[in-house]
């Protein structure tokens, strides 16, 4: 079984909010819609759960064409970020109640209640209402009718946000293999690039409303085909700059010159936008053979272990991601290096020109 979205199209108000979208899911795949806040990932699951209806293109269920059936009569299920529950049933009642609509028998919805209970860790909180739950045990709640309901389609929006961290990481080692083995078709929806690649399988990057990439999730990772996709897999924000490539020279948007190095070493000469990733940045020390750039520090992020250490460089502010604990001061004098053999190139329409010397082969 398989679900296509052919050409599909919302505008609301003359505004276009879904683009011309084409995809294809598969049975028994796990399959990520990765894209920033209002990108579009919940009108997207909207229309394919038949809540709206698209202004244009089709909706295809093994061909059959279904952008007009009510969701009613469709087999889908859906979790959004924020838990919906009913709060006067208990937690058994809530997980159950797609099964009683369905007219399912007692001993398989026991079964199933069970089933799912022990998965999400909700055993011994099933006699319980929703209030008496932590905002993490309803979303479980939530999760948990989801499953029992073994519908064919089954739409994940953002559902581990609300998790704390232990649960959430367990969750999406074990949703893949669940759903897999239900042979559902299965769309998660993140924000969260780390989450994506944490969940494998194949992903749509997802930027103003219109899929920029589709493919196995490594793959979109480290080949990006354009530079909304290498925008939406990128968190901190893709760290970019302008450049005219001339011969073995390139000029910056301040007047420098550097050598053509790297990827840009190889493209005919024109206008590019240059992209690279947090971790392909350093800061201070001697680094020959890198491209250096003196900047100032504007603020300093500590992560744990890690420092986003956010730099003005004159031509734009970059975020670098440093290992260990470092409080540089703002204003703080800071060389940035970028190394020219991990950088990607995209022409002026946006399109991949050129891979770091890495992601080539691989």
């Amino acid at each position: 079984m398989s679900l296509a979205l052919d050409h599909l199209g919302l505008t609301v108000d003359g505004i276009p909010v879904i683009r011309d979208v084409s995809l294809t899911l598969e049975r028994g795949t796990m399959n990520v819609l990765l894209g920033p806040t209002l990108a579009g990932k919940t009108t997207l699951m909207r229309l394919m759960a038949g809540l709206d209806r698209p202004t244009s293109g089709r909706l295809l269920l093994d061909g059959k064409d279904i952008t007009g059936v009510p969701v009613r009569r469709r087999s889908v299920a859906m979790v959004y970020q924020q838990f919906v529950n009913y709060p006067t049933l208990s937690v058994y009642e809530n997980i159950a109640s797609p099964l009683r609509v369905a007219k399912i028998a007692k001993g398989e919805v026991e079964a199933r209640v069970q089933q799912a209970a022990k998965l999400l860790r909700l055993e011994k909180m099933l006699d319980r209402t929703p209030l008496q739950l932590s905002g993490g045990q309803q979303q479980r709640t939530a999760i948990a009718r989801a499953l029992v309901k073994r519908a064919d389609l089954v739409l994940l929006d953002e559902p581990l946000a609300n998790l704390d961290y232990k649960l959430r990481e367990e969750l999406r080692e074990e949703l893949p293999r669940i759903f897999a083995e239900s042979g559902a078709i299965l769309l998660y929806a993140t924000t969260e690039p780390t989450e994506a690649l944490l969940l494998g399988g194949n992903t749509a990057t997802l930027w103003q409303g219109r899929v920029s990439q589709t493919g196995p999730t490594a793959a979109v990772y480290r080949r990006p085909h354009n530079i909304d996709a290498a925008r939406v897999f990128s968190d901190p924000p893709l760290n970019e700059l302008i450049v005219d490539k001339r011969g073995a020279t390139v000029t910056l948007a301040d007047g420098r010159s550097i050598p053509a190095a790297g990827p840009l070493g190889d493209l005919p000469d024109g206008s590019y936008r240059v992209g690279f990733r947090v971790d392909d940045v350093t800061v201070g020390g001697e680094r020959p053979g890198v491209l250096s750039f003196p900047g100032r520090v504007s603020v300093t992020e500590i992560s744990g272990s890690e420092s986003f250490v956010h730099v003005d460089v004159g031509l734009a502010t970059w975020v670098c991601l440093v290992r260990g604990v470092h409080e540089w001061e703002p204003g703080a004098a800071a060389e940035v290096h970028v190394d020219p053999g991990r950088i990607f190139v995209f022409d002026p329409d946006g399109r991949i020109a050129g891979l770091p010397a890495a992601m080539e082969t691989v």
